[in-house]
């Protein structure tokens, strides 16, 4: 991600406290040159970097320190406070209501992304049940109409426009109409994009605003351009009431450090931020969990409404199956099938405590979610018996044929074939042993219902399943417990806030 080298330049000067052996003004004015220097080169506007050096400066006095209290976490909570502040202009975002038409309206400059990010919101609600469409009201550029049914019918998300209509205001009043005599939730307005010098396109998004009406006013802004966010933003901001902030492509080599900035001067709220081309390439924003993902500390709130999206408790299936210890290759399918779900694989791993946002590379991505969709496909190849057998792996020891049966049927080698079942043998073997811990699946605090060394037990197969690159990214076994307590923490088993498990 872009602000990767950012938050690794500031994590880096705050761990230089840890090397401090006293903790005075010259350190204090070394960690601010850091910080300072790495917003600067992030482009960050000089006033704002200026504004966070004096408050922390002023929030940080040596002299009215009370003699017991540590230094070191006082420096870390201003700074992280401040930081928070820079990409927070104290607005709460606007919140869509269940069971009534929403209308939405998107806004930007041409060639921010606005398209794309119309249908990724719009996907984004429908995933969470909301009856979601979209309305293309931009007749300025050639083929807009046809990207927008292009994304939505893959999306399947349903979309309303005219190739023979000219005229904007028409095609969006006449669209947000139908849709709501339809009974739809998200109406998503997207419109022509425009620059602050069109003053023709300026008035054309204003009469939309007029005869619409929207709830919600989205500038969609691309973090590309770096600070002449700023001046772009205000303009917008003038002519409509923006309501909420999107930024896109932060997942390029410009700095962005700029348009996380810029949303200060608009006084409105970012709600999502755009990291890819695909549709799941969308992460909601707020503000905390986002500084603490870019220091590494990672968003274990993120995560666990991540998991709670799965919607694992409706599976009382399975959680009958946990409970006795039973794990067959079914249930492992279907946990890779949760595990795509989830979206992309650097998003979860930039949820975790010690990962950086950035800690699995494009390729690396990719090359782990072909890996698990490949061994979907050799489970594809398998029998319901082999499938739905409790020990899956003795019988295709015992008959050694369906392996080749199973690889023939999958198009792939043996041995890739005898790799999935190790897999699924260490997998049961710790469902074998969650079965018998009495007080994991009671919900509530774990760490008080579990005995702590069958945790510790637990804790040590984990290490020894996991990809050894990943341990030690976390600052190997210590590391891996100290997550799992932080996890523990969130209220239901492995910290997965209301416990599935009931």
């Amino acid at each position: 991600m872009v602000l990767a080298d950012l938050g690794r330049k500031i994590t880096s000067a705050l761990k230089s406290l840890n090397n401090a052996t006293i903790i005075n003004e010259d350190v204090l004015n070394d960690l601010l040159k850091e910080i300072c220097a790495a917003l600067l080169e992030s482009d960050v506007n000089i006033r704002l970097v200026k504004q966070l050096r004096e408050n922390v400066r002023s929030a940080i006095d040596f002299d009215e320190m009370a003699g017991g209290l540590n230094k070191r976490r006082m420096i870390q909570t201003t700074v992280f406070k401040e930081l928070v502040k820079l990409v927070d202009p104290g607005v709460k975002p606007h919140i869509p209501v269940k069971g009534r038409p929403n209308v939405i309206m998107f806004v930007g400059l041409q060639g921010s992304g606005k398209t794309t990010t119309c249908t990724k919101l719009a996907y984004y609600y429908m995933k969470k049940g909301w009856k979601t469409c979209l309305v293309c009201a931009d007749t300025f550029r050639a083929g807009a109409f046809d990207q927008v049914k292009q994304n939505c019918t893959k999306a399947r998300i349903p979309f309303y426009g005219s190739y023979t209509e000219v005229d904007p205001v028409v095609i969006a009043l006449d669209g947000v109409e139908q849709f709501k005599k339809e009974g739809f939730e998200i109406i998503i307005i997207d419109t022509s994009g425009r620059h602050k010098q069109e003053d023709s396109l300026f008035e054309e998004m204003l009469q939309i605003s007029n005869v619409c009406k929207p709830d919600n006013i989205i500038f969609v802004m691309d973090a590309s351009i770096g600070q002449a966010c700023e001046s772009q933003a205000r303009a917008f901001k003038e002519k409509v009431d923006v309501g909420s902030v999107i930024i896109t492509k932060l997942d390029g080599h410009a700095k962005g450090g700029g348009a996380l900035s810029a949303v200060a001067a608009t006084q409105s709220p970012i709600i999502f931020i755009g990291t890819g081309e695909h549709i799941d390439n969308f992460e909601e924003f707020k503000t905390k969990p986002f500084i603490s993902k870019l220091l590494g500390m990672g968003d274990i709130e993120g995560l666990i409404e991540k998991v709670n999206d799965l919607k694992l408790e409706d599976n009382e299936a399975l959680i009958k199956k946990l409970q006795h210890g039973h794990f067959t290759l079914r249930d492992m399918y279907e946990q890779f099938q949760n595990v795509r779900k989830m979206g992309p694989m650097s998003q979860i791993m930039g949820m975790l405590p010690g990962f950086s946002t950035d800690f699995l590379t494009k390729g690396g991505e990719q090359e782990s979610m072909a890996r698990l969709k490949r061994l979907m496909t050799i489970m594809d190849s398998m029998t319901d018996e082999e499938l739905d057998s409790l020990d899956g792996n003795k019988l295709f020891q015992k008959q050694g044929n369906r392996i080749s049966r199973v690889a023939r049927g999958a198009g792939v080698m043996e041995f890739e074939v005898k790799d999935l079942l190790n897999q699924y043998a260490k997998f049961a073997q710790m469902v074998k042993k969650m079965g018998g811990m009495k007080g994991l699946f009671k919900g509530g605090d774990m760490s008080k219902n579990v005995n702590q060394t069958q945790m510790n037990q637990l804790n040590q197969q984990m290490a020894r399943m996991m990809d050894p690159r990943v341990l030690q990214q976390m600052g190997g076994f210590k590391g891996l417990e100290s997550m799992m307590k932080q996890l523990q923490q969130g209220g239901g088993p492995m910290g997965m806030g209301k416990s599935p498990f009931k």
